[in-house]
């Protein structure tokens, strides 16, 4: 099974366009680790980050990428353009691997849930009864369950737009295929869901 992670750059005032090309240099060095799925820039939600999401092999591969930031003197190769960063490790839920690049939407959600303390086991096991048929409204890139920090479930959708959105998420709750049944009941009220557009180099566009 793969693991996956979410690094947060916390980018200066409107650095976006400036970052780019060094952040892609970075990720594309020759001693990079990992595999990049998506890159992603916040347009509702906390503003002025930037969002990497990576897949790796194994944890070995993921400390080394950890420790090659770390201990640079110039992390991801903007560290001008940067305020700090955060990394945050998952593991992917298998019924919704693998994570395919491609064109899917101009707008992705990437919408974080905190289960209750014993309510991860519950909540995948609704989310495997439930998805395929909300798939078919619209695709889930990815779910997957943290390893580290607050328990958390987070996944990723694109859309074409905001207001597509909120069109096909209203009309899966209508028709009663979304929420999973009996899901949010293992649910806390700590939520979180940010709108992102891709970056020019982001494999999920």
């Amino acid at each position: 099974m793969p693991l996956l992670d979410i690094t947060t750059l916390n980018t200066q005032l409107f650095a976006t366009p400036a970052i780019v090309p060094a952040l892609q240099a970075w990720l594309d060095a020759p001693e990079a680790k990992g595999t990049l799925l998506g890159a992603w820039a916040p347009d509702v939600g906390t503003l002025n980050d930037i969002l990497l999401l990576r897949q790796y092999d194994d944890a070995e591969e993921m400390i080394a990428e950890r420790t090659r930031t770390r201990l640079s003197d110039n992390p991801f190769g903007c560290m001008e353009h940067l305020r700090g960063w955060t990394a945050d490790s998952y593991i992917p839920l298998e019924f919704t691997l693998p994570v395919t690049p491609g064109d899917y939407g101009k707008v992705y959600e990437i919408r974080t849930y905190q289960p209750k303390l014993n309510g991860m086991v519950p909540t995948i096991e609704k989310w495997a009864e439930a998805l395929p048929s909300r798939q078919e409204y619209s695709p889930c890139s990815v779910a997957m369950y943290s390893l580290d920090g607050p328990t958390r479930f987070t996944q990723i959708w694109p859309y074409e737009s905001a207001n597509h959105r909120a069109e096909l998420r209203a009309q899966a709750v209508a028709e009663g295929v979304w929420p999973p049944k009996g899901g949010p009941a293992w649910l806390s009220a700590d939520m979180v869901s940010t709108l992102a557009v891709p970056l020019p180099f982001s494999p999920l566009k």
